[in-house]
């Protein structure tokens, strides 16, 4: 759609209805509490100004969020009428009925999953995977990215010591080498007057932070969740000789270049690291790039963005979420109106102005959208190289055996890169013995 449309129709959805206002209608749309929810309700007002359903939400922090909300889709809570879930909580949700599923209504409205970005229909609505059975509209697109210190790398003196050093330019790294080089580069190196660290990578072991951020290394040595072959054969692929040099990459990253005392370390940690000049590089969410971008002490000019490093192979983490309809609300007729609503092109647009990522090809691949931001470019390449974790319906139980797999070996100092991912396979088979999913 040309842009013009795009604002003559967010123009039109802004249209208010009156006498809906008067029927005193409410949705509570649930998420988690971060800089892409504020610009949710902001979008949220254009909703209400057309259909007069007024917007309710219940934002918690991310470090609850998946404890809450899964406790109130269990119970089968009516607190939610739309949820934006994680995309692991798709094969549990859809299995146990507490999404609606979503093919019926998308075909009399028009809504084309072939219009969204691939990774983000197989990531968010699909289960099972890879088959046309849509329990969620691809809401929120996000990805592992990085950001730097471009402020710092662009400085002559350092420059050439890199140079000197190194034998190439410093510039943000291709490959997971060069990044462990830039990181060692700047670890412990005093600028400004302060001692700086050269890398910030996620640890956190309680809920999902040092998975995250271990899987985008070891995807790139040719770690798999399984026989693509065959399906949950994990044996020589969970634990293959790449994915246990990536392991211990992962950990030498850690023990080189980061900052001391990060050992339970996720994304609002790395943020305040970035923020507060401790690090020439970090780990996160390109969810969190508007913001950074926008920060007074270390945005604008002073900012970089890159795409997860690669080695043999390469990919980066997928992250965000689907929005899905509450099987247990008693207005699932409003819900599924928000839903019709936020798969308009005009609506997508706006969601990504506002600081929110958009799925929707008709935005993503709208010839000004490289230059609409300087992670853009970044953030699509992305989306183009995404894998994910488990979305089994027992992926809390698989996500917390990685975690203490990963952590004990990587912060903990416990065994072999070898002993933790044959322990892993073990925690696997067990769960997936116990689904009945193998023998």
């Amino acid at each position: 759609m040309a842009l013009a449309a795009m604002v003559a129709a967010a123009l039109a959805v802004a249209a208010p209805v009156e006498k809906a206002h008067a029927q005193g209608k409410s949705l509570t749309l649930c998420w988690a509490a971060w800089d892409p929810a504020n610009a949710l309700v902001e979008l949220g007002k254009d909703f209400t100004a057309k259909s007069g359903i007024e917007m309710k939400y219940e934002f918690v922090p991310w470090t609850s969020y998946a404890d809450r909300f899964l406790n109130e889709l269990n119970t089968h809570s009516k607190l939610c009428d739309l949820i934006i879930g994680d995309s692991q909580w798709i094969g549990g949700s859809a299995e146990n009925g507490h999404y609606v599923k979503l093919n019926e209504f998308f075909d009399k409205e028009g809504i084309k999953m072939d219009d969204f970005m691939p990774a983000t229909v197989v990531g968010y609505s699909e289960w099972p995977k890879n088959t046309p059975n849509y329990w969620a509209l691809p809401a929120m697109a996000d990805a592992v990215g990085w950001t730097y210190r471009k402020d710092w790398f662009s400085r002559p003196e350092i420059q050439a010591e890199f140079k000197k050093k190194y034998n190439r330019d410093l510039a943000p790294p291709k490959t997971y080498e060069e990044l462990k080089q830039i990181a060692e580069f700047f670890q412990g190196r005093e600028i400004d007057g302060k001692k700086v660290y050269g890398a910030y990578i996620f640890t956190e072991r309680g809920s999902e932070g040092i998975t995250m951020g271990v899987t985008n290394v070891l995807y790139d040595y040719g770690f798999d969740y399984d026989n693509p072959k065959k399906s949950y054969e994990m044996e020589g692929f969970v634990n293959s000789e790449g994915a246990v040099k990536g392991l211990e990459f992962y950990k030498e990253l850690y023990k080189c270049c980061t900052a001391p005392g990060m050992t339970n370390a996720y994304m609002s940690e790395g943020l305040d690291a970035f923020k507060s000049g401790q690090v020439a590089m970090q780990m996160n969410w390109f969810a969190f790039f508007p913001g950074l971008y926008k920060d007074p002490n270390v945005g604008g000019d002073k900012i970089g963005f890159f795409v997860n490093p690669g080695a043999k192979l390469h990919f980066t983490q997928l992250g965000g979420q689907g929005i899905s309809v509450v099987s247990y609300s008693d207005k699932r007729d409003d819900a599924l109106q928000y839903i019709k609503w936020f798969a308009q092109p005009a609506v997508q647009q706006k969601w990504w102005e506002l600081g929110g990522y958009s799925a929707l090809k008709a935005v993503v691949q709208a010839p000004g959208f490289a230059k609409s931001a300087p992670f853009a470019p970044d953030f699509l390449e992305s989306m183009g190289i995404v894998k994910d974790f488990w979305a089994e319906p027992s992926y809390a139980e698989l996500l917390l055996d990685m975690q203490k797999r990963v952590h004990d070996y990587v912060v903990a100092d416990k065994g072999t890169a070898k002993e933790a991912l044959d322990l892993l396979v073990k925690d696997w088979e067990k769960v997936f013995r116990e689904d009945g999913k193998i023998n």
